[in-house]
């Protein structure tokens, strides 16, 4: 079935472009033309017509972290482990149906347990389940008792390290997540600054990884972790918070912010919705400065960013991704069109989806219709009025089945 969507403006994407009074064509689950409405219009004779007057048109939104396991609430950990699957997998289910209904057309999941979220993404795939587009690494590579080790995930020594990646392959692993520093959330999991694996080890992990053709995404606080990590080769970095040893304060080095960026490695800053709090209740205004400082210093190296929430972590919901999108904007001080750009073809580019991210013949009919203009004001996404998925049309407030 042939879909036309016409609206005050089109934002086919990148970098800010506009087209007024203009039209998507969709065909099934691809978009066959986009332009103006006179151009594009008498093609679509028989077609099901949604029309947003005062609206943009633009790419379904990319939120390159989540973790769909956990349900955002305080005590999501005790509950997650608390769960069976089957609690797990409506869980999951459910949540990335929130995201889409907010806009969100592709979702990364960057840990679960024994690949849940790959059978939720083969459910969708399938046309059994209405959902976004779903990545997923299932569980994370960590020690014995590190970060996150409740995944499932623990390895020790090489041979562990390669069983690991082919085990993740054979689930069906879109990426490879590694934990290259430890984490806060985890219990007598080693401090955020401290490296949890040796570079030799996440050069194996990298090898193993890119030879499954599998990209690999590393957590990574600590500055030695970045390094580390970047030296190794991996795909993309998580969070980057430059943490020197000892929690002695932040330790930014220009010779790997610069092989960063050289390498073409993206960093996912991963910062929560909620961020205006995050910032006052959790980290303070010391801390939050820093982050500030540290995004500017990687931006004058050259370093590629991609947004994501970290999802599911207290607080961050998964139906507000533009409040996290709103941090680059009022926070940083970058423009809605950047951000954008940056949540839809920067993410869909480096997370290897070419046919995501752009509105043009041969992609994938992932679109989001809003009233308003996010180019002016990047908020205007939160007045989401359809959703696309795969060419299906999607109300924000209707239930998705």
């Amino acid at each position: 079935m042939q879909q036309l969507i016409t609206a005050d403006q089109i934002v086919p994407g990148p970098a800010g472009q506009r087209i007024a009074d203009g039209a998507v064509l969709v065909d099934g689950d691809t978009i066959i033309a986009v332009g103006p409405r006179a151009e594009v219009e008498p093609h679509a004779d028989d077609a099901r017509r949604h029309t947003a007057v005062g609206g943009t048109v633009l790419p379904g939104l990319v939120n390159a972290h989540v973790h769909l396991s956990w349900d955002a609430g305080f005590g999501m950990l005790e509950r997650y482990r608390e769960a069976d699957d089957a609690e797990l997998l409506l869980g999951i289910a459910g949540r990335a149906q929130q995201a889409l209904r907010a806009g969100v057309t592709t979702l990364r999941d960057l840990g679960d347990r024994d690949g849940l979220v790959l059978r939720v993404r083969d459910a969708i795939d399938r046309g059994d389940l209405a959902g976004p587009r779903l990545l997923g690494s299932g569980p994370p590579l960590t020690p014995p008792e590190g970060h996150c080790w409740f995944f499932g995930g623990e390895v020790s020594g090489p041979e562990e390290i390669r069983e690991r990646i082919r085990g993740n392959a054979a689930l069906g692993a879109d990426v490879v997540k590694v934990m290259a520093s430890g984490g806060e959330m985890t219990p007598d999991s080693p401090a955020t600054w401290q490296s949890q694996f040796s570079a030799e080890d996440l050069a194996l992990v990298v090898r193993e990884a890119h030879a499954a053709g599998l990209p690999v995404a590393a957590h990574a606080h600590g500055t030695e972790a970045i390094a580390a990590a970047t030296a190794a080769g991996v795909d993309t970095i998580e969070h980057c918070s430059w943490q020197g040893a000892d929690d002695s304060g932040p330790d930014l080095r220009d010779e790997v912010a610069r092989e960063i960026a050289e390498r073409g490695t993206v960093v996912c800053h991963a910062y929560p919705p909620d961020w205006r709090t995050f910032q006052r209740v959790v980290v303070g205004e010391q801390r939050s400065q820093a982050a500030l400082d540290r995004l500017h210093w990687m931006d004058e190296h050259g370093v590629r960013f991609v947004p994501g929430t970290d999802g599911g972590l207290p607080t961050s919901v998964f139906d507000n991704y533009v409040g996290a999108l709103s941090y680059y904007v009022d926070a940083v001080g970058w423009s809605p069109a950047r951000v954008i750009d940056m949540a839809t073809s920067g993410a869909a580019r480096a997370l290897g989806l070419d046919r995501v991210g752009l509105l043009a013949p041969g992609h994938a009919a992932d679109l989001l219709v809003v009233d308003g203009d996010p180019l002016a004001d990047v908020t205007a996404l939160h007045q989401q009025r359809l959703v696309f998925a795969r060419g299906r049309a999607v109300t924000p407030d209707a239930a998705v089945g």
